[in-house]
């Protein structure tokens, strides 16, 4: 129980101590490749918090088939863990362009690809996210935005253009651990900014989820 406590960055607390853990109990569970996967980037790198974990994983999972993706784009890949949870979801026939600029976790993650009978629907787009954009075509069933928020704004912007009409865009890390609240430092003033013109984007429908550190979902209308 210790170990997962140490899983999740220090934020607002917003549950009451254990509903986490409870939640997690009652919780479909992943892959053991996942749990390897965790576990090797908690001991290989220093930055183990970026990755989703395994109730926004299983989450990120349910959205697929509950939305019945086929071509999904993962801005912000890590070292694959939130890849590996939409791969498992999509049918024989779909795919996940997953983008990525850190050399290691790219390293990590391939190892980690190569594993899975899902491999094969992944494809790992090597350096700054912003350059991958520009040159993709869409349509995306669903876009996924989990990197550098100073980029935050080009990203959902460009992830409408690319996503299908009814289309999901997820960002996540959208209340980073309450400091939107009162932004004062400047990635909360950042995703603070965004929050407030995805909700009045009139391209899209929105819910912000409290869920871990902040989860929004625009629907593309």
């Amino acid at each position: 129980m210790e170990q997962k406590k140490d899983r999740r960055a220090v934020g607002v607390k917003v549950l009451p101590e254990g509903v986490e853990e409870y939640c997690e109990r009652h919780t479909t569970v992943l892959t053991e490749l996942h749990e390897k996967l965790l576990r090797e980037t908690e001991e290989k790198t220093t930055t183990a918090n970026f990755l989703v974990g395994e109730i926004e994983g299983a989450f990120l999972k349910m959205l697929v088939r509950m939305t019945q993706a086929k071509r999904i784009l993962e801005v912000g890949m890590f070292t694959g863990y939130s890849a590996l949870s939409f791969a498992e979801a999509l049918p024989p026939d779909g795919s996940i362009i997953t983008c990525e600029l850190n050399p290691h976790a790219i390293e990590i993650a391939r190892r980690f690809f190569a594993q899975s009978p899902h491999r094969d629907k992944i494809q790992i787009r090597e350096g700054r996210a912003a350059d991958t954009l520009k040159t993709l075509q869409g349509p995306f069933d669903l876009c996924f935005i989990d990197a550098d928020k100073p980029s935050y704004d080009y990203y959902y912007d460009r992830c409408i253009e690319l996503a299908r009409p009814g289309g999901l865009i997820v960002l996540d890390n959208m209340l980073r651990y309450g400091r939107v609240l009162n932004p004062t430092e400047e990635d909360a003033r950042i995703v603070n900014l965004l929050n407030a013109r995805i909700h009045n984007d009139p391209r899209v429908e929105n819910v912000l989820l409290p869920f871990r550190d902040g989860i929004m979902l625009a629907y593309k209308l």
